[in-house]
């Protein structure tokens, strides 16, 4: 078993050692002889990168977009999975969570041409703004999902000591049911940001000004149709990635809490 896990770490974790690798290589080094370590550590391309290509622009547009995209959905989905979840609404709350659902089985290539005729008519085309709602849109159920599964594994009797001390809905919400979903509020996070970082036909269709880019449209500056720069679009990958290792190492023991606590009744 633990040959079969390591052989399963070596698979997953060479093809970023490769890329780490190439990163430090010339294009002609890359295309000679592709599984040679580079001769030199040089950092050209990151520079080239990060200048010449703009990836520091598409990098703060992309970090904007995300973390406004991540804010709105956890504000949305934690106050409706408490709604549905610690709230009565005489039948209503399971056909709205139902049909909140729904939204898992809508592939985003359904919905392009309403969705991009519905953003111009807002004349919010060609903003960062559009892909902000529409990140949260797409993130929201999954995240209510989560959040709704969690809140219901809350013992009931918080609540009713919160009501006995005069706190109303907005209280508990706030005081006592969200401080105690942290750790789901943190898996939700990572899911989102990693989702909304990494999307690329969004920011493609809606956004058409080089300077509102976003990291994944802009790497496909490197491409001119005749060539490829590999040694700088394999630098400005590792600089993509770097974000989401470092938001995924810092938070990896509230994931794992997150998405195992609701599993057991308290």
């Amino acid at each position: 078993m633990h040959a079969l896990l390591w052989a399963y770490v070596v698979l997953v974790l060479f093809p970023l050692v490769w890329l780490l690798l190439s990163s430090f290589k010339t294009n002609r080094e890359i295309t000679v002889n592709t599984w040679a370590l580079p001769k030199r550590l040089d950092f050209a391309n990151y520079k080239a990168a990060w200048e010449t290509a703009h990836i520091g622009t598409y990098a703060l547009n992309s970090l904007f977009v995300t973390l406004a995209a991540c804010f709105l959905t956890l504000l949305l989905s934690s106050a409706t999975a408490f709604a549905l979840s610690r709230m009565t609404f005489k039948g209503l709350s399971k056909r709205v969570y139902a049909f909140v659902l729904l939204g898992l089985i809508v592939p985003p290539s359904a919905v392009f041409i309403p969705l991009y005729q519905l953003v111009t008519d807002i004349h919010l085309i060609n903003t960062l703004r559009s892909l902000i709602l529409v990140y949260c849109t797409y993130a929201l159920p999954i995240t209510i999902f989560i959040l709704h599964a969690f809140m219901q594994s809350i013992p009931r009797e918080l609540e009713e000591a919160g009501i006995m001390d005069g706190l109303e809905a907005a209280g508990l919400f706030a005081r006592i049911i969200l401080p105690i979903t942290v750790p789901a509020l943190v898996t939700v996070f990572i899911l989102a940001f990693i989702g909304n970082w990494n999307e690329y036909i969004f920011s493609q269709l809606f956004v058409t000004s080089e300077s509102l880019r976003t990291l994944p449209t802009g790497m496909a500056t490197f491409n001119d149709g005749y060539r490829t720069n590999f040694a700088s679009l394999s630098a400005a990958v590792i600089i993509s990635i770097i974000p989401v290792l470092a938001v995924y190492m810092f938070l990896q023991r509230q994931i794992i809490d997150g998405m195992t606590a609701g599993s057991v009744k308290g």
